[in-house]
């Protein structure tokens, strides 16, 4: 197998929701192939039988139950169970938890060890996933747990808008306890480092978002702003992170200024997520940042109600797809100037003929 072909894994979430059919009518494009050898964690029975739902008769695929006969330039499904399934289109159910966990547990244990270079997950169903004995809230907090990382940053994208959050799924009341200067400025400096090496920013420019409404109206609306998110922004800019804020999250999103920035950093899930679906809804992608493992995900969830219609819109999930096929490769090409910092800008490497006494401070990259 070409070992410089990035390898997409793809967890199928619920068998029983939305998830199979865009990852197949996303994957029937033989072009994909051109970018990228994807990996299926499935069955071979589990992915016919949403083929033949679906109807997508362009899509092909080879079957393995071992990474290490992955074919090149095919779809691979890697079974992960031989088992016949009861699959229930449309249906919150034990079963579609349960294959659900077996998949995303394969897959990130082979993206742990490095047999696949980035994870795409299809959506699970939070209390299906809890019926079948999944212990975390969601992906973001399983996957970070996994890879043993401490922190990490729910971050949706788009095309122009990234919106990350200071805490994720959590009941709004432990919202402002959970909110405090330590947190916000680790979220600060993973949303910096993400964007300067994941994305290829040079210089990104982040917007913090305040808790309160009007973001404390200097303080008659509450104390969160001075206690623990201005102290976090001066800090951040201490180490020459270009953090700005607090904004009142209302204002900042209906006048339009969250264009004039590269992220903008959320306190809770709803005031980021509400304005990022309402502009990208279909087209977003959900990453999870700070990781040194590379993960994303569409930005809808299972859609019972449409479940088996073959009238899911496969854009986000393909959109999510290329996210980490563009994360790979910034990672990559990060990689190749920091170890050889001098061929930025098309500058050459010290030893070759040409002079390069007079090279600008900046050609080394800084994080």
């Amino acid at each position: 197998m070409n070992q410089s072909k990035i390898k997409i894994g793809i967890s199928i979430g619920d068998i029983n929701g939305i998830g199979l059919e865009v990852i197949l009518k996303t994957l029937s494009d033989d072009r994909i192939l051109k970018y990228c050898t994807p990996i299926i964690y499935a069955s071979s029975k589990v992915i016919s039988y949403h083929k033949n739902i679906a109807q997508v008769e362009k899509f092909t695929f080879s079957g393995t139950r071992n990474i290490e006969q992955l074919k090149d330039n095919a779809v691979n499904v890697l079974n992960c169970w031989n088992e016949n399934v009861n699959i229930k289109i449309g249906q919150l159910s034990e079963i579609g938890g349960k294959y659900a966990k077996i998949s995303l547990e394969r897959a990130v244990e082979d993206l742990k060890k490095g047999n696949i270079d980035a994870l795409v997950t299809a959506p699970i169903h939070k209390k299906a996933m809890q019926m079948a004995g999944f212990k975390d809230v969601g992906h973001t907090e399983y996957i970070t747990k996994a890879v043993e990382v401490k922190d990490s940053l729910m971050l949706m994208v788009n095309d122009t808008l990234r919106i990350g959050l200071v805490t994720n799924h959590i009941p709004i009341s432990r919202v402002a306890q959970k909110v405090n200067m330590s947190l916000v400025l680790k979220k600060i400096r993973i949303f910096h480092e993400t964007l300067h090496i994941d994305f290829g920013i040079d210089k990104p420019k982040i917007a913090v978002l305040g808790l309160n409404p009007h973001a404390g109206d200097e303080g008659l609306i509450g104390d969160d702003e001075f206690r623990a998110i201005m102290p976090a922004i001066e800090e951040a800019k201490e180490l020459n992170i270009l953090a700005i804020g607090p904004y009142s999250a209302d204002g900042f999103f209906g006048s339009g200024q969250y264009k004039s920035f590269d992220g903008i950093l959320a306190m809770y899930h709803d005031q980021g997520l509400l304005p990022f679906k309402i502009l990208s809804f279909g087209s977003g992608v959900n990453y999870t940042a700070g990781l040194p493992v590379v993960r994303t995900s569409p930005d809808h969830g299972t859609a019972y109600d449409i479940a088996g219609q073959n009238v899911a819109d496969p854009s986000s999930f393909r959109k999510a797809l290329f996210q980490a096929i563009d994360v790979v490769k910034n990672r990559r090409n990060y990689l190749e100037m920091t170890a050889y910092p001098l061929r930025k800008k098309g500058a050459v490497i010290q030893g070759e003929d040409e002079d390069i006494s007079n090279l600008p401070d900046d050609t080394a990259p800084v994080v």
